[in-house]
């Protein structure tokens, strides 16, 4: 019978000390998934993905390309009436 209950304390020892580390372990593991997400949801907050730069990007691109449109029809309208009035360089 001593054996018995030795071997049985040995055993509740070492599983004991087994499912300690282990809970440890998940204790980091839950840690670090919050620290990870964490820091996902900053990256998404301060910086923006390709799709969207591209989006942005193209939208200035029809700004600028609009302006230079009404740029030139306003040149053009300054040229014909300069030319209208004599003053044109021809």
């Amino acid at each position: 019978m001593p054996v018995e209950l030795i071997w049985s304390g040995v055993l509740t020892f070492v599983l004991g000390f087994f499912g300690w580390v282990l809970r440890g372990y998940v204790d980091d593991l839950k840690r670090i998934t919050i620290l990870l997400n964490r820091t996902r949801e900053e990256i998404a907050r301060d910086y923006v993905t390709k799709s969207d730069a591209r989006e942005d990007i193209k939208q200035v691109l029809d700004r600028l390309a609009t302006l230079d449109e009404k740029l030139d029809r306003a040149l053009e309208r300054r040229e014909r009436r300069s030319s209208d009035r004599g003053y044109g360089d021809a």
